[in-house]
């Protein structure tokens, strides 16, 4: 193992050099954010993204860093403005700058694939550690299990840890924890190695050299003609080969991600799937699908893919597979970064990504089973019985998609669809924002049922299936859409077909039993449908014959057109294996393994507010500091949390119950989700679909923690004094004046001066008195103002707890509120009780900065991102309290 020594005493542990003759270094090549495949990809190449990480100090160390040489010359805004790149793959951090001197300290990223040549291929190879000095480390020392000391300061140079890029083994940086001979031996590749594709199995091939002799020509020609008969796929040389070692342990993964899902959700979790993983197992969609991936890997024994997208993401990989014949298919698990996402509901994978980490989502793949998914073709041609004056100039005679997993619809949804997708295509720049697009489709939707242009759809259309002709029934319906439905959810998870239980007629809807589900709606079937109920249940069937006299707008798994009058065959085309996310077989007890699984839980529950959430939620101490007790549930010891559930929504509604009455007033919103306090690093949401997988005993130990979205700060600090209660008295304050005789109320400028001296003793006195907290001062500054010019965070939470709401957002002269100057001050506390106090944080200055703006020409990077996660929160309130209007 080559170790590099800097001059600041860092010990940097890099990887084998690359064999001879290896591609140019990094210092001569771009700085890159994707995976190179071509021929001249570098070994142990960095994943740079662009990162806004506090701090000076950068990898290299003090000796390299070009910064640090250019500082005595540079002013200092511009020392700290310089920008910086963290790498996804390994979590370095250096100045952009500094990373060609990456190559003088020779510290390269964890080797992604390892050479081919006579020696290597034969040998019997293992995966080295890839270990990285680390600054900050969670969690403990493998070899003394004690902590890691944190560096609160930003630019301590001090080394805690030492850790591995791939098994995440994490030592203490002295020898008497990491000794010399754990350098060497071979990564276990951590909790996921059962997934991760192992660099060994990825070999770079050597593109044959143009010096052979005449013979090897002569083999090599006829190499081609032989190669010629093959597929274009087959006959076409790679610069990668790879060549898996096969285990009946190892379910290897590969990662698609669509980048443009779920308002670019895609392109964060990217960087954490990188991390986890082999950065050659982790795909951008937009950087040209899946089909060379799946083609490169289609020799890998036990492979699964994870799409991490929208129902559309799944339908291409899932039509990709059946071009690629592969046998077996790899079966598909689901990340839903869409909108909809009604087959990743239906397969237990939840309707979206909150914040479940990447770790998590890699052992539910894992544990996943397999399961199967029908699909459905779709044949359209013209319907030769339809006259000229049936026909529309801007219809269509082709389907967008000729196979469905989801849905095949026709009539009042699939207009409403099509004006949308028509209308962001003309003006994109005006659907930005999930809220406009679904006022947009409320719009779209009313306008259409006033103008009824879907009410005659019966009378143009004709239903046969399996030989049976459903068109008098459908006629005596009247219905304005139709919908030909392969799997149980619907419209962002709606079911159209009914709960279980509900359909006494028909056999148990199932996505795997070679049978369709035809559903018709009227509007009022389908204004129910979104508060639970359903449409007419017509029939179950393997077959649809489908004819339509005119134009009639259609839609295939959310893809809409209007097609010209057509007679469209619907038959069973083959089944996609798929991964369901499954339930854990038994419930782990409370507070061991060894204990069975009591009869009862008596369970505490507590709960936490949004604001809290996020600024804490990767602190579990303090937010469970934070939260609030609501009370004691009673459940059965194997209960889901969907038991859970009611019987927490049955607490307030019963104080003499279960438990004790909620020590707060405030109710829970309908909103509330649970959180999952165990089995992570970290709090996170679970998706309400998701309930009923995940038992009580897996995510709490002891006490049971809920996020209300709409519990008040001021409700979740109870010790903290509200404008309501009795003021709090203080060794500090004596009698008030108003106690001693009918004395004068106090000046606004004595309660300037006090605030302006931080003396809290003497402000709490003069509001005791009869002071007006909201006096202004000649430049109209309040006395927050003040206070947060000199630093006291006492005097600010006195004046957030006792003055009027309005001092959040009063401006000064220069158009600033009081947020604005303590994020100009870098006053990160003063920063957090504000916001949390309920300031705006969209207002402007006169040079027209927010607040998180004005953070970031302080050069404060953090507190410029907290301020734009809480912009972000009071953009989603503010969205959800117009909707809800």
């Amino acid at each position: 193992m080559r170790k590099a020594i800097t001059k600041s005493g860092l010990q940097h542990l890099a990887p084998p050099p690359p064999t001879p003759g290896a591609p140019c270094s990094e210092s001569e090549r771009q700085i890159r954010s994707t995976v190179d495949w071509s021929e001249s990809a570098t070994y142990g190449e960095h994943i740079w993204f662009e990162t806004n990480v506090s701090g000076d100090f950068c990898y290299v160390g003090e000796q390299y860093c070009v910064a640090r040489m250019l500082g005595p010359s540079l002013p200092v805004l511009q020392q700290k403005s310089v920008s910086r790149r963290k790498c996804a793959a390994c979590k370095i951090v250096v100045h952009t700058p500094c990373i060609e001197q990456l190559e003088k300290i020779n510290f390269r990223c964890k080797p992604s694939f390892r050479e081919s040549g006579s020696r290597n291929v034969r040998e019997p190879t293992f995966v080295r550690h890839h270990w990285v000095h680390r600054r900050r480390q969670d969690g403990k020392c493998r070899h003394c299990g004690k902590g890691f000391q944190q560096k609160f300061t930003f630019h301590s140079k001090e080394i805690v840890a030492i850790s591995c890029s791939w098994c995440k083994q994490a030592y203490h940086s002295k020898v008497s924890c990491f000794m010399l001979q754990q350098i060497e031996e071979p990564c276990s590749l951590g909790v996921h190695a059962a997934v991760v594709i192992p660099p060994t199995w990825i070999l770079r091939a050597r593109r044959p050299q143009n010096t052979l002799k005449a013979s090897k020509k002569k083999k090599r020609a006829s190499f081609k003609r032989k190669s010629s008969k093959k597929g274009p796929e087959e006959g076409r040389w790679r610069p990668f080969i790879i060549r898996p070692t096969p285990s009946p342990l190892m379910k290897p993964l590969l990662v698609f991600v669509n980048p443009k899902s779920g308002g670019n959700q895609g392109a964060k979790i990217i960087q954490s799937f990188l991390w986890y993983l082999n950065p050659r197992q982790v795909f951008d969609l937009s950087q040209g699908g899946p089909k060379e991936a799946l083609e490169m890997y289609r020799k890998v024994h036990n492979l699964r893919i994870l799409a991490c997208g929208g129902d559309g993401t799944v339908g291409w990989i899932l039509s990709t597979l059946d071009q690629l014949r592969l046998k077996p298919p790899p079966p598909v698990a689901i990340l839903p970064l869409g909108t909809g996402n009604d087959l990743a509901r239906t397969l237990n994978w939840g309707g979206g990504y909150t914040d479940e980490p990447v770790s998590k989502i890699l052992s539910h793949v894992e544990e996943g089973n397999v399961v199967q998914l029908d699909r459905w073709d779709l044949h359209a041609e013209p319907n030769p019985e339809a006259g000229p004056e049936d026909r529309d100039e801007g219809a269509t005679d082709r389907l967008p998609l000729d196979v469905f997993n989801n849905y095949f619809s026709l009539g009042f949804d699939a207009h409403v669809t099509l004006e949308f997708h028509e209308s962001r295509e003309a003006n994109p720049e005006k659907f930005n924002s999930r809220f406009r697009n679904k006022m947009f489709y409320a719009g779209t939707a009313f306008s259409d049922f006033l103008m009824g242009s879907s009410k005659d759809l019966a009378k143009h259309i004709r239903v046969v299936c399996d030989g049976t002709d459903l068109t008098p029934k459908i006629q005596d319906l009247k219905p304005q859409c139709v919908v030909f439905l392969n799997i149980p959810r619907y419209c962002a998870g709606t079911m159209p077909w009914g709960h279980p239980g509900e359909h006494h007629d028909f056999e148990p809807q199932r996505h795997d039993d070679g049978y369709l589900e035809v559903i018709g709606f009227t509007m009022t079937s389908l204004a129910a449908l979104q508060v639970g109920g359903h449409g007419e249940r017509l029939t179950q069937c393997r077959e649809v014959v489908l004819t339509t006299s005119k134009a009639i707008p259609v839609q295939v798994d959310g893809e809409p057109c209007k097609l010209a009058a057509s007679r469209i065959r619907i038959a069973l085309r083959n089944q996609a294996t798929m991964v369901q996310k499954a339930k854990r077989r038994s419930a782990a007890p409370l507070h061991s393994d060894q204990q069975p699984v009591p009869e009862q839980l008596r369970i505490q529950v507590s709960r936490v507010s949004m604001h809290d959430y996020e600024a804490l939620h990767y602190d579990k101490e303090q937010l469970k500091e934070a939260s609030v007790p609501l009370g004691t549930v009673v459940v059965p010891g194997d209960s889901d949390l969907e038991l859970c559930r009611a019987h927490i929504e049955r607490l307030q509604q019963e104080p003499d119950g279960a438990g004790a009455k909620s020590p707060t007033c405030q109710k829970l919103s309908p909103k509330w989700c649970f959180l999952d306090a165990t089995t992570a690093s970290r709090f996170y949401r679970i998706d309400r679909a998701q309930e009923h997988l995940n038992y009580v005993t897996e995510i709490a130990q002891d006490e049971i923690y809920i996020l209300d979205p709409e519990l008040l700060g001021a409700s979740a600090r109870p010790d903290l004094p509200t404008p309501t209660s009795p003021l709090p008295t203080s060794p500090c304050s004596p009698t008030p004046r108003s106690l001693q005789g009918d004395a004068a109320p106090p000046q606004g400028e004595e309660l300037i001066e006090a605030a302006k001296r931080n003396d809290f003793c003497k402000l709490q006195e003069l509001h005791r008195a009869g002071g007006d907290l909201m006096h202004r001062d000649e430049q109209s500054r309040t006395l927050l103002h003040h206070a947060v010019s000199t630093g006291s965070k006492d005097v600010v939470r006195y004046l957030l707890d006792h003055a009027p709401p309005e001092i959040l957002d009063a401006v000064e002269e220069n158009g600033e509120t009081c947020l604005h100057q303590a994020a100009a001050l870098g006053q990160r506390t003063i920063c957090h009780y504000i916001v949390e106090a309920g300031a705006s944080l969209m207002k402007t200055d006169q040079q027209g900065d927010t607040p998180r703006q004005r953070a970031e020409k302080a050069q404060d990077t953090e507190l410029a991102a907290y301020l734009e996660n809480r912009q972000h929160y009071q953009m989603i309130q503010r969205e959800d309290q117009e909707t809800a209007v």
